[in-house]
């Protein structure tokens, strides 16, 4: 006959009772942080230099970088010698790197860039066909950037849905020809019940088990007028499924 000790029972019970995603997340952000930068441009004539426009993470040969199409501004100062970059966060301070468009999909709203330097250490793509409505995810990136600096925020996301990108508008007054265009050739998005916020575009979105990426923030819903993102969010985001990104990088020559 054996008896039963219900404190170290009831302590026992706690420690399988901690979710393991919270557990797997702490130890997983020192290897996801490294990879994840920040997309703008920079100007040697403006004043600070570099200007935070977005997300991004590294892939492939660690000299890549996958954003969102809209991130980067349409028209640089070329002849002022305004370019495209990438930022990081050093001990000693921001790293800018030069980087250059590869590919691009603005279907699925992706943008490949090249960077110079050293290699970076750069995140698995995972297969988003797997990935299961009520599946806990998390997202790295710089939400609010340009107010708040480079620094990374992480959030947890569930996924709550895979719908069509296309969505119904009121009236035909509201047709746009990006709607149109979604609306002959739908494809399926992840909704997200997670605040993301200007500067999270480009985020990867990762599970927590792997570390494998599953998606790509890419916007958020919003009640009213833009300008109620910040103080009133409506707590719903999208993000491009990853095997779009698996296709580009195909495209670029840098698939399996």
């Amino acid at each position: 006959m054996f008896h039963l000790n219900f404190p170290r029972l009831a302590a026992a019970c706690c420690l399988f009772l901690l979710p393991a995603a919270q557990a797997d997340i702490v130890d997983l952000l020192p290897r996801i942080k490294p990879a994840v930068v920040g997309v703008g441009t920079q100007h040697p004539l403006r004043s600070p230099h570099a200007r935070l426009g977005g997300t991004g993470f590294v892939v492939a040969d660690g000299r890549h970088v996958v954003t969102n199409a809209h991130v980067p501004p349409t028209l640089l100062e070329t002849e002022k010698g305004e370019t495209l970059a990438v930022l990081l966060r050093r001990r000693e301070g921001v790293e800018v790197r030069r980087a250059e468009k590869v590919a691009s999909d603005p279907e699925h709203d992706l943008l490949l860039l090249k960077i110079e330097g050293d290699p970076l250490p750069a995140l698995k793509l995972g297969n988003s066909d797997t990935a299961k409505e009520g599946q806990q995810l998390y997202f790295t990136g710089y939400p609010i950037g340009v107010v708040l600096g480079l620094y990374q925020a992480t959030h947890h996301a569930g996924l709550a849905a895979v719908v069509p990108v296309y969505s119904q508008v009121p009236s035909v007054k509201n047709l746009t020809p990006k709607l149109i265009r979604q609306a002959a050739k739908p494809f399926l998005i992840f909704q997200l019940d997670a605040t993301a916020y200007p500067g999270n575009s480009g985020s990867p979105v990762y599970d927590p088990e792997t570390g494998e990426v599953m998606a790509v923030v890419n916007s958020v819903f919003v009640k009213g007028s833009k300008e109620s993102v910040l103080k009133d969010p409506s707590g719903i985001s999208y993000a491009i499924p990853v095997n779009y990104v698996r296709a580009l990088l195909e495209s670029a020559g840098l698939g399996p």
